[in-house]
């Protein structure tokens, strides 16, 4: 549930940026009445999360993850960056982060019938509590990742692993420095092959 990564990783392109916040909602299959600008910016985020998967950095930030919450070290490790990149915000991107966030809430909103029903009913309490915004603080992050484990059918062992970031904070945040350059190199790059006049066709608030 990196909403801030993903959103940031899509770059400028509004269809790409509403394509990356839905990403984590849409299985399987496109939906059939997806845009196809929009179907881009979810296929962008799939090859991200195959991309970071597979990347050292991402591996390593698992791997210090204690051994009884490794099943799901990769949600934990996606919270745990968006942390870093809210955190050091005015590293990556010339608009404040508070703006930033602010469209993408409108982007969503704009678009709301195009939402995953899930993404929809949570848009407004991400709106009114400022999610991407508050990702800064290291106590959210571990808030989320509670309410994330009340919200999950199967037993998981998500409840506490906010503590795991404070335990290796600084191993997490050279981590996320290493990655988040690559991603954003592959990003752009994954972008670029798909050639003009894609992922350019909606704005935030049409």
């Amino acid at each position: 549930m990196n909403f801030l990564a993903h959103a940031w990783l899509a770059g400028e392109s509004p269809p790409d940026r509403l394509g990356g916040l839905m990403g984590d909602f849409v299985k399987g299959a496109l939906p059939a009445g997806l845009p196809p600008d929009i179907a881009e910016g979810v296929r962008l985020h799939r090859q991200i999360d195959v991309f970071a998967e597979t990347h050292p950095a991402f591996q390593r930030s698992r791997a210090r993850v204690s051994p009884e919450r490794r099943r799901v070290a990769g949600v934990m490790v996606d919270m745990f960056y968006d942390h870093f990149l809210a955190l050091h915000w005015e590293h990556f991107h010339d608009e404040p982060l508070d703006r930033f966030s602010a469209t993408l809430y409108a982007l969503m909103d704009a678009h709301g019938a195009l939402l995953p029903p899930r993404l929809a009913d949570i848009l407004p309490r991400m709106r009114e509590s400022d999610w991407l915004g508050s990702y800064r603080s290291a106590d959210v992050i571990a808030m989320a990742l509670d309410r994330m484990a009340l919200r999950l059918r199967r037993a998981n062992p998500l409840t506490g692993s906010g503590a795991e970031l404070l335990a290796d904070y600084a191993g997490f945040e050279a981590d996320f420095f290493e990655f988040i350059a690559a991603a954003e190199a592959f990003a752009a790059n994954s972008r670029a092959l798909r050639g003009p006049g894609q992922g350019c066709c909606i704005n935030a608030t049409e």
